[in-house]
This record gives structure tokens, sequence and C-alpha cells, in this order.
């Protein structure tokens, strides 16, 4: 999105309920409201509105007509001209889903920069002797990387082992050890529902992750016995193969267990003598023992003899470091993040962006980062926005349509911005809006990121309209009908792709 300089419509006409800032209190109330009974609703569908007056009106018969119950924010404004041209509920504080990762892509870009890389290092605190013996723990230190590892292509543990054995060391006397003290403790945010917590988007926060949080368990039967693999391989860390093989059948019923605290495994069930293999993906339960246990197989593929096991610890102020692994650049991590909408990659860069300013990196020091940030650089008051995390999935988060919108116009001219916009799905084309708006005027022009849970749709991002113009817009809808609002969403996309005036 180009530069340029034009007055900013989003610091002016603001009104906000002082109490909605209460998080204890009002903040965590549900905030589907069921509106006044609407007439029947009819099909949604794009128009060609001349002129700024005939865009209210289309935008606002779409959101009258559209869902039968729930609550719209709604607000768009030109980019070009500087000035609004559509607002419903701009100021009332709704629940973003992931449309909160634009706020997320914002402060990380604008705290690091889109060159930053998280180093994930390795580090000893004793001497090497000699005879290539280190009396003494060996240490991985997490730096937040969400990229690190990936159960296709090179392997970053072996490449960090290769590095170890490089340095001399051919044995390590004492255990392999995860910090992830670059963060704080709290594995899962406030705000997510239990029943997300076994489902790949919602893996436990850590500074030091690896594969996406996610451990690949495969069940074959081998004879009169089940054989188990884990990928990662992982050495030091229990793992209680507990699985029998009932002859005859081709069925399975397969259980896994992670102890959060030992970070043993325990698989159980049954799987049929005929059956094929069963791979499972499984939410790890402690990261930092996790990946410990990873890379002291790594070490020991590469020739590292380990005495001790594995341990979760931060290192000392002394300790040395030996090895280092950056990750990919910060554009790169932000268009992955937004593109696929990944969660773990948002939660990780919050917290990221939370401890550029010296202090250990956690949602809350994110969230007190992001309203200072959103005050003094964009001009949304600090009470219209409260993240409980990164992602959006927390049902705590909330956003006003005006404070969407306002990241968006600050983002489009900051020094980032081209790296912000190339990060969002494309209208018909790409990622999460590949099947959407297809064959109507947005299509290959629209770009925003997508937000859906149980209760919310919401999309946010740019839009070019007819004449040229460059316009910014939020569009938010809390409730249960969201098959309709989607399609309204979708219809007001087209829309301002097709608006004009002169």
């Amino acid at each position: 999105m180009a530069s340029r300089q034009h007055r900013n419509p989003l610091r002016h006409g603001l009104t906000w309920v002082a109490a909605a800032v209460v998080v204890g209190a009002v903040l965590a109330q549900p905030v589907v409201a069921q509106t006044a009974r609407r007439p029947a609703v009819q099909p949604v569908r794009w128009s060609a509105p001349v002129g700024a007056s005939q865009l209210g009106t289309d935008l606002g018969s779409l959101l009258d007509r559209s869902v039968r119950s729930g609550r719209w924010g709604v607000m768009v404004v030109s980019l070009s001209r500087g000035d609004t041209l559509f607002n419903r509920n701009g100021d009332s504080a709704l629940v973003p889903a992931s449309t909160m990762k634009l706020f997320t892509s914002a402060i990380a870009l604008d705290q690091l920069g889109p060159l930053h890389q998280f180093e994930t290092e390795v580090l000893r605190e004793a001497e090497v002797e000699a005879n290539g013996v280190l009396r003494g723990d060996l240490l991985l230190r997490g730096a937040g990387d969400p990229s690190l590892g990936g159960l296709n292509g090179q392997d970053p543990l072996r490449a960090l082992a290769r590095q170890v054995a490089a340095s001399g060391i051919r044995r390590v006397q004492g255990a392999v050890v995860g910090d992830g003290s670059a963060f704080d403790g709290r594995r899962v945010p406030e705000g997510w529902l239990t029943r997300y917590l076994h489902a790949s988007y919602a893996v436990r926060v850590s500074a030091l992750s690896y594969n996406q949080g996610l451990a690949r368990v495969t069940v074959r039967p081998a004879g009169t016995k089940a054989q188990v693999t884990l990928t990662p391989a992982i050495s030091g860390l229990p793992v209680s193969n507990t699985v029998t093989v009932r002859a005859g059948s081709r069925g399975a019923s397969i259980t896994v267990r992670q102890d959060p605290a030992t970070g043993a495994f325990r698989i159980g069930g049954w799987i049929g003598a005929n059956s094929p293999a069963r791979g499972y993906s499984y939410v790890v339960e402690n990261p930092e023992l996790f990946v410990a246990a990873a890379f002291r197989a790594a070490l020991i593929a590469e020739g590292v003899r380990v005495s001790g096991t594995v341990g979760a610890r931060q290192a000392t102020a002394d300790a040395t470091r030996i090895a280092g692994l950056p990750s990919r650049p910060l554009s790169d991590l932000v268009s992955q993040m937004n593109g696929a909408s990944n969660n773990h990659y948002a939660e990780l860069l919050f917290r990221n962006a939370a401890r550029s300013g010296g202090t250990v990196g956690s949602a809350d020091t994110g969230n007190a980062m992001l309203r200072a940030f959103l005050a003094d650089k964009v001009g949304t008051p600090y009470a219209n926005v409260f993240a409980a995390d990164g992602s959006g999935l927390s049902t705590l988060d909330r956003v006003t349509p005006r404070s969407l919108v306002g990241v968006l116009e600050y983002s489009s001219r900051a020094p980032w911005a081209s790296v912000f916009t190339a990060s969002l799905p494309v209208a018909g084309k790409t990622e999460t809006l590949k099947s959407r708006m297809r064959g109507q005027p947005a299509t290959g022009n629209l770009r925003a990121k997508t937000g859906t849970t149980a209760q919310v749709t919401s999309l946010g991002g740019y839009v070019t309209a007819a004449n040229g113009e460059e316009l910014a817009f939020a569009f938010i809808y809390n409730g249960t009908d969201r098959t309709r609002a989607r399609d309204a969403i979708d219809a007001m996309g087209s829309t301002l792709a097709a608006f004009t005036r002169f």
C-alpha cells in the first residue's frame, strides 16, 4: 500500500463506554447481543454504488437484510481522501476472531522490523575438556521462533547438533536442557476454551517450540505386538506403549497422553492385526522437555554421546554460546501467520513484540504494549482494544471496528507497508480467501484477513474502488448466523470494489 500524506479520520468522532474496559467484569461477558426481530432474511448481493450516499444506503441495506440475529460492527474509510464512508457501531467492542492477527502483525513489524530474526541457541555452563567431554548440561535456548522445525525438509535440530559436534564436544556428561524462559510460563492463554486444547490450532505457547507444538504418533501392528513411532524422534523421555493387537481386525482405538510435568508419553488402546498404520497428530503438553528430547536424539544421531536425560530450566547468565540457528525474517513469518491464519505463529510473534521492550514475553505485556502503540501511533484510545492473546482465539479479546481500521490506516503508510499488505490473502485467489468472492469485482483486488469462530465472522483489509480510491474496511459480526453473515461480508467487499464517486 503506497504511503500517503492525508488526514486521519480515525482520530475524531470517538464515543466509548468507559465501563467496557473493566477486563475482569465487562470484557469477560458475552457480547453476542440478540437484536430486535428483523424481517425475513433475503439474498445478499453486491452492488455498484455511485457516490458516498448510495454506498452508505447499499451497505446499510446489506446489514439490515442479512442475518436473523447477532450484532454487526462495520467501518469503511478512504485512505485516498481521508474521509469515513460508512460507520455502523464503529465504536462497539466486539470479539474479532483472527482479525486480531492484524494487530499482532502491526506491532511485531513496528517493534522489530521486517528483517528481524529469532535465533535459537545452544549454550554450555561448563568447560569442554581436551578429550571433548562437557562435564555439565547442554542447553537449548528458545527465542520464540515459530518456524523452528517441520516434519518435512531439513531438520534444524540436526543442524544445531552438527554445530555442537563441530565445536569439539564429543560427550555431554550432563543432561540436555530446554530453556523457554524468554516467555512467561503460561502455556494456555486466558480465554481459550477447553474444547480447543486438543486441536492443532491451539498448541501450547512456549519460547522453545518445535514442529509448531505437535508430535506425530504412528502406531502399526507388528505381529502380536504394536509398534509405536514418534516424529520427530525423541530420546530421554519415557514412552509407555500398552497398545494391544486384536487378531482378525482392521480397526483401531488409540489414546495418546503426555504428562505435563514430566513429559512422559503414554500410548494405549488397541489396533487390529490387519489394520494399516495409524497416524495421530498430538498437541505437546510440555514443549521445553519435548524439544530437549528431540535435540538429544539429534545429538546422538550426529555422534555426540549424552549421559544424562532431559530437563527444563533457565540458563545461567554466564552461559557460553556454542551454536545458533536464526529463523526466517519476520516478513516471512508474518506472511505465514496471516496467509494460513496460523495461531501458533501469532502467539509467539505477539510475545516477541512484547519482550522487545526488555521484559519477558507474555500476553499481559503484549496487551499493554499494543494499547500504548495504538494510543501513541495510531490515534486509537487506549481502551478500545483488549488482547488476551495474539491470535484471536481467546473469547476475551475485544476490538472496535474503528481500532481495526486505524491499524490498517497506520500500516498502509508505515515503512513496512508493503510487507504488511503482501501478507494478506487475496479474494478469489489465495489462502483463506481463495474460494470467496470469485467472479466478483473483489477478485484479485481485495486483500484482507479473515476471522472465524463459532460465534464470530470477520474480515479486515484493503480494497481498491472502481475509481481508483484505496479503501480500508473492518467487518465484524458476533452471533450465530455466521453463514449469512459471511455472505453479507463478501457482498460488502465486492460492493466496495465496484464503488465509484467523482
